[in-house]
């Protein structure tokens, strides 16, 4: 099974869609495919399940409050997820209240929870996508604990250049403190604009430093609104797009 994060501190860089059209294009060529929801804005859970996904339940909190009570017969991982519409693609969806929880779960060091789960559905499915809230706090290091691959979407801005720098530094801390098995997979460019002078150079700054930036890259469009407005990944909503295609690409590079 292959486990991958996919992870900024900086929001609004596409976690979200990068996750989700990713997991979607795995389902549809045939991988037994989960999505771990572990941002309490729900944007993944949202994209899947629709309008009505905080009927969902029980969810990620449940999952995580179940561990802070010993319990004789505690429920297994498989009870928190559930299908979606999709043939293939099952979601362990998120909850809006999941960050009242943090404090315990770090006080009584429950880091190591998620990952024991993931271990316990290694024969149920071939490849898990985890998305993350954009901070790094106890969600994000549980899911870089629980995965082999780290996937970090990126907006061209200096901005977003400057705190990629210590986003790698949290993510090489955490393979020496915890999980020795974590490698990054590799930078994927998002909201990329070809024309303009700006992205490019910040692109191949990056390339000069030795980063490992993806061939592929996620161009900017409205595409991706429809989408998330339909609650439909691209693969299903518009196959042939061209946005849709760089998906495919994307997901063809790290499937190599």
């Amino acid at each position: 099974m292959i486990k991958r994060v996919v992870f900024n501190q900086k929001g609004g860089v596409g976690k979200s869609s990068i996750a989700i059209n990713l997991a979607a294009i795995s389902a549809a060529r045939g991988k037994r495919t989960l999505v771990v929801d572990l941002d309490p804005q729900c944007n993944s859970s949202h994209y899947l399940l629709g309008e009505n996904y905080q009927e969902v339940t029980p969810d990620i909190r449940d999952f995580f409050e179940q561990t802070l009570t010993f319990q004789l017969k505690p429920n297994g991982p498989e009870h928190f997820i559930h299908q979606t519409t999709y043939e293939n693609l099952d979601l362990l969806p998120a909850n809006a209240e999941l960050g009242d929880l943090q404090s315990k779960l770090e006080s009584k060091h429950k880091i190591y929870k998620l990952r024991d789960a993931l271990e316990k559905l290694s024969d149920t499915y071939d490849v898990v996508y985890i998305d993350t809230p954009p901070a790094f706090n106890f969600f994000t290091l549980s899911a870089l604990v629980a995965a082999e691959r780290c996937l970090i979407p990126f907006d061209c801005d200096e901005f977003a250049r400057q705190a990629l720098y210590s986003l790698l530094a949290n993510v090489h801390e955490t393979r020496e403190d915890h999980n020795e098995n974590l490698q990054v997979e590799g930078i994927v460019v998002n909201q990329y604009q070809p024309r303009a002078s700006l992205p490019k150079r910040i692109v191949q700054e990056l390339l000069d430093d030795d980063l490992p930036v993806l061939e592929s890259k996620i161009s900017s469009s409205v595409k991706m609104k429809e989408s998330h407005d339909d609650t439909c990944p691209l693969i299903h909503m518009a196959p042939k797009h061209k946005l849709t295609l760089q998906f495919i690409e994307l997901f063809e590079e790290l499937s190599h």
